[in-house]
C-alpha cells in the first residue's frame, strides 16, 4: 500500500484482499474490494466505517474475530470458503461451478471452525448492543 502512494501519490488505491483490509484502510486505501462481506455486508461496512473515521480501537475488535475467517480470500480456496460462510448465515451461497470444485473435508472443517467462531463472537457483541 504504502509503496504505491508513493510511486503515485495522486492515486487513489482500493484494499484488494480481506484479510489485510483494516491495515490497508489505515495505510490510506479510499475502498475495499471485498469477497467476505457477502457474509457479513454489515460488519464490513463497520469495519470500512470505523477504519476510515480513525475509530482504530473499535476497528480492531471488530477486525480480530473476523480476520481468521477473511484470510480464506487469499487462499486458492477462497470462493467455496465464501458460499459456505454464506449458507452458515442464511444466505444462498450454493456450489461452486467448474473449474472450482467442492472443499475437501479438512477445509470444510477449518473454515467452518473460523467462521463460527465470528458469528459466535457477532451475536455476543450484538446481544450486548441490545
Amino acid at each position: 500500500m504504502l509503496e504505491i502512494k508513493e510511486r503515485a501519490p495522486g492515486l487513489d488505491v482500493i484494499s484488494g484482499a480481506d484479510d489485510v483490509a483494516l491495515e490497508s484502510l489505515l495505510m490510506g486505501a479510499t475502498g475495499w474490494f471485498a469477497g467476505f462481506p457477502n457474509v457479513f455486508p454489515a460488519e464490513s461496512a463497520r469495519l470500512f466505517q470505523l477504519a476510515t473515521t480513525g475509530r482504530l480501537e473499535e476497528a480492531r475488535a471488530l477486525y480480530r474475530p473476523l480476520v481468521a475467517a477473511f484470510r480464506w480470500d487469499s487462499r486458492t480456496e477462497f470462493v467455496q470458503a465464501i458460499k459456505l460462510g454464506m449458507e452458515m448465515v442464511g444466505r444462498h451461497g450454493g456450489p461452486c461451478r467448474p473449474p472450482r470444485g467442492p472443499l475437501i473435508p479438512a477445509h470444510r472443517e477449518q473454515i467452518t471452525a473460523e467462521m463460527r467462531q465470528a458469528i459466535d463472537f457477532l451475536a455476543t457483541e450484538a446481544g450486548e448492543r441490545v
